[in-house]
């Protein structure tokens, strides 16, 4: 539920947060969990990656990650692999 729409999201305040407190925390974060470094936006990126791996179809991903076009999703995320595209020619070949 929204509380005040004038808010920001994360804060649930009328001024929004410095950017710098939120990459602290997610370095501070990410080694508390023991992970490797990764750039907060390279969580969008695996997030993107793993919904298109589990089959989630193109225009939900494109959806959920906020793009107005879903030929940016496909530009972006999805990049069949040698095996995609050895299964793929196969089918056609059965098809025959």
């Amino acid at each position: 539920a929204v509380v005040n729409s004038d808010f920001y999201v994360i804060t649930n305040e009328a001024k929004p947060t410095e950017p710098r407190t939120y990459r602290n925390y997610y370095k501070h974060l990410m080694e508390s969990l023991n992970l490797p470094a990764m750039k907060f936006h390279g969580l969008r990126h695996s997030f993107a990656t793993r919904c298109i791996e589990s089959m989630c179809d193109y225009k939900t991903v494109s959806v959920i990650l906020g793009h107005s076009n879903i030929a940016t999703t496909l530009n972006l995320y999805v990049h069949p692999n040698m095996e995609q595209k050895k299964k793929c020619i196969d089918k056609m070949l059965r098809s025959l």
